[in-house]
């Protein structure tokens, strides 16, 4: 519990006077115990608070008691988001550090965040994900597509990118997305569409040609009712369209071609263009662009179908922003628990075994304990014996 009070202690409580009456930390501490155990809603908080209030006053103080709903739903609305997303993003390096292989990088809209009284669109948040290790390393929300395009950069320039391979779609296949990753120490593989041009057209009329070499190579996967062919191929052969387009990094171009047969139905056929930094061998330079992919099962699907982000009804103020925030910690925390299973099934196993909660809390504990949190002192000698 130092340890998560050092993670949040550039948080500045929002409240004043009486409202204070129960502490910040305490009310995270206990939001995402809730969300981790597979609640959703602030209602739930203040309902786990109370079912678990004997374990939670055993590393908690809980001066006047269990919050209201009506505390935390306070609590998110009213707190910063950025230095929250700050705390967060300082946390994930500790993991980070180890992430090498794809990030992802890919948007996804709260559906029911929207506020039609005050005429508040849905939210948007832009996720890096870690594909290998299946971690949301940074967060960002944005107001639309020319907003994200700006945003996206700003966010990567805050990661560890050395010795990682940035993916995202042709949405930012910018040239200062690649600047920046390229700054960082990275390397990108990013879709190349009709949104560039001249740069576009001449790297599709290349790759198409049937006298260019590529490297390539051509797999086949049957599963879920379809089959599925693909062929990548790709090139470093390109310093004609370097000297061209000036592209930052660029040192690949490639393509990949995939024709789904789906049993009983109909066959599609479709054919996406990329930019990379470095030259991959065809078999990585396909692992890459399928990695991409895992943001939405990985992420986005887990958030929608197991933890019910789609479903919430939080709209007022920083409260979306934030519930969210705590929402992707809680899934790090059980995607980083060494047990095997299912999301959904260790989310409930959090909620119904205390010793395997105090588990996905302990990845907050560092051998160097940082300065003790006065309200919060009693978790270690707690769960000692577990």
């Amino acid at each position: 519990m130092e340890e998560f009070a050092a993670v949040f202690a550039t948080l500045e409580d929002p409240r004043t006077g009486n409202a204070k009456r129960h502490l910040l930390l305490e009310i995270l501490m206990i939001a995402l115990c809730t969300l981790v155990s597979g609640g959703e809603s602030c209602a739930d908080m203040a309902l786990f608070g109370r079912a678990k209030r004997t374990l939670l006053e055993r590393f908690l103080s809980l001066p006047h008691g269990i919050p209201s709903h009506d505390t935390f739903s306070r609590v998110f609305r009213l707190l910063d988001p950025e230095p929250f997303r700050a705390c967060f993003t300082a946390f994930m390096r500790r993991f980070a550090a180890t992430c090498g292989g794809v990030v992802a990088v890919d948007g996804k809209t709260l559906r029911h965040s929207f506020d039609t009284a005050s005429g508040a669109s849905p939210l948007h948040l832009v996720s890096a994900w870690a594909c290998e290790q299946r971690l949301v390393l940074g967060q960002c929300a944005v107001d639309g597509d020319s907003n994200e395009i700006t945003a996206v950069p700003e966010r990567l320039g805050m990661l560890a990118l050395k010795g990682t391979i940035v993916t995202a779609d042709a949405l930012h296949c910018q040239r200062v997305t690649a600047e920046r990753v390229i700054d960082r120490g990275g390397d990108y593989v990013l879709a190349l569409k009709g949104n560039q041009g001249t740069l576009h057209d001449d790297a599709r009329l290349f790759l198409d040609d049937p006298l260019t070499p590529l490297a390539s190579i051509t797999e086949t996967d049957a599963g879920h009712g379809r089959i599925e062919w693909r062929q990548a191929g790709l090139t470093g052969d390109i310093a004609w369209l370097r000297e061209r387009h000036a592209w930052p990094g660029l040192a690949a171009i490639g393509k990949v071609t995939a024709r789904r047969e789906v049993i009983g139905g109909k066959t599609t056929i479709e054919t996406r263009y990329y930019l990379l930094s470095t030259v991959l061998t065809p078999e990585r330079f396909n692992q890459v662009v399928r990695a991409h992919g895992d943001i939405e099962n990985g992420l986005h699907g887990v958030l929608d179908v197991v933890m019910g982000e789609d479903r919430t009804r939080n709209r007022k103020d920083h409260g979306p922003e934030n519930l969210a925030l705590l929402r992707r910690l809680a899934l790090n925390l059980a995607k980083l628990a060494p047990s095997k299973g299912s999301m959904r099934g260790k989310l409930k196993r959090a909620g119904w075994d205390d010793a395997f909660l105090a588990q996905l809390l302990a990845r907050f504990a560092q051998p160097q304990m940082r300065s003790p949190c006065p309200c919060l002192p009693f978790f270690a000698s707690t769960f000692a014996g577990l």
